[in-house]
């Protein structure tokens, strides 16, 4: 077990806040209507009736009035690319990017250049997010070497050092020999497995899911099953081992039923989608748009709707965005040799609640919660609206509209899958481990007000 914090940021003077009049939801805290939220030096300190709270001498406000405030959101699974992808985003501009979308923690990946899969790698992206990371962020170094499936990384070294867990993430661990030994290892030093669930075999050199659009656009298809029979057999084998796997960004019906059948077998699994996953499918890459390519891919509606349905069960832990940038020069090539990959941490909420929400799919407090629990499952504390509790809050202007990617993005890269959609929504401020991370000064006018 890591003796030091697994999560690292730059320093940010403590936030010193009083929020009025907003209607906070917590689900896990049975909060839900409205309150004035007081922050003081980075923590909660009350919360009270509206109007009820004075602000201390030098204490920001801000106008809660018609707007939410909940606990900010933790994703489980983002690419950073550094070190050695910084064209394509750095430390700096995606927890820049993950604050703007209301984020107060995010777990990188460790398919950089170089693979994050030592301590030394390790320990230089810990210094590296203590200058320039905005909100926390925690490391997922690589299962084995290099990400080539034949040698294990020091696993216990590397827990010892801050890892939050270990995933080969990009490629899966093809052998089941290799990620049976990987999980005795896991047993002895903690941490999570969290794996990228594909048959090289059966995908090949798919582009996209294989069904009739692939068949109608003359590409090459991902078949459902090289995802769903890897997930049913490394569940058979962490259930065997008695170890913990997370298996990421699952796209599939036959996917889900595993996970739901493992959990109901009592095997320690826990898994995600993906906004792209529960909101669209293979029919939007008939229009060859290289941001709607993605590994896995967009699948069918009958996946999609397996997908939500395992949200509302609980088959699916949580939603996490497998924000992947690019340069757009490699996003402008014919799709079948774009790289696979969209962002989508600025537009997690937005899109999952103008299209999940807004229609009556999924209920708030649900998707607040899974937006909010991903850091649980890799033993983060959960994010809290609770006296006493450190300050990780965003509030949103549930009613406001925007277009995506009109002003710009936060992320050095714009390869997002809904790029040009209208979505509503908009974070406003984003307060993460007590310091305002985010702050949209052009719709949020804060001012300060002597204590009575």
């Amino acid at each position: 077990m890591s003796l030091i914090d697994p999560l690292v940021r730059a320093p940010a003077p403590a936030a010193d806040v009083l929020i009025r009049a907003a209607h906070v939801l917590d689900p896990r805290e049975r909060i839900d209507g409205l309150h004035d939220v007081l922050v003081r030096g980075g923590e909660i300190a009350r919360l009270g009736e509206p109007g009820s709270l004075d602000a201390p001498d030098g204490c920001e406000v801000v106008d809660g009035t018609g707007r939410h405030l909940f606990p900010a959101f933790v994703d489980p699974h983002v690419h950073l690319r550094v070190p050695g992808q910084e064209h394509k985003e750095d430390l700096a501009t995606g927890t820049r990017a993950a604050a703007a979308g209301g984020y107060c923690t995010v777990v990188a990946m460790p398919n950089t250049s170089p693979v994050t899969d030592s301590t030394s790698i390790l320990r230089s992206l810990r210094d590296a997010a203590l200058r320039d990371a905005r909100i926390p962020v925690g490391f997922m170094p690589a299962i084995t070497v290099g990400l080539m499936g034949e040698e294990l990384t020091e696993m216990a070294e590397l827990r010892a050092q801050g890892a939050l867990g270990f995933t080969d993430d990009g490629k899966p661990v093809v052998a089941a020999g290799m990620l049976r030994k990987a999980l005795q290892y896991q047993r002895l030093c903690g941490g999570v497995l969290a794996l990228h669930e594909e048959d090289p075999s059966l995908s090949g050199k798919g582009a996209m899911h294989e069904g009739t659009v692939s068949a109608q656009l003359g590409i090459a298809g991902i078949p459902s099953i090289s995802e769903s029979t890897l997930v049913a057999r490394d569940c058979a084998i962490a259930g065997y081992e008695g170890g913990r796997v997370h298996m990421q960004h699952l796209s599939a019906i036959e996917s889900v039923d595993a996970i739901r059948a493992a959990k109901a077998a009592g095997v320690q699994v826990t898994c995600e989608a993906s906004p792209h996953h529960l909101t669209l499918t293979h029919e939007a890459v008939r229009t060859m748009d290289t941001r709607m390519k993605m590994n896995p891919p967009l699948r069918t509606e009958a996946d999609r709707q397996a997908l939500i349905a395992g949200l509302k069960d609980g088959t699916i832990d949580c939603i996490a965005t497998d924000h992947a940038p690019h340069a757009k020069d490699e996003k402008e090539v014919p799709f079948e040799q774009a790289p696979m990959g969209t962002t989508g941490i600025e537009t997690a909420f937005a899109a999952v609640y103008t299209d999940l929400v807004l229609p009556g799919v999924l209920d708030l407090a649900l998707v607040v919660e899974k937006l909010t629990v991903g850091g649980s499952l890799l033993d983060l504390p959960l994010p809290r609206i609770a006296a006493g509790a450190p300050a990780n809050l965003v509030l949103l202007d549930l009613a406001a509209e925007f277009e995506v990617g009109a002003e710009g993005y936060f992320s050095r890269s714009e390869n997002c899958c809904f790029a040009g959609r209208t979505l509503r929504s908009r974070v406003l401020l984003t307060i993460a481990a007590g310091s305002v991370a985010h702050r949209d000064a052009a719709r949020l006018a804060p001012t300060t007000e002597a204590t009575a």
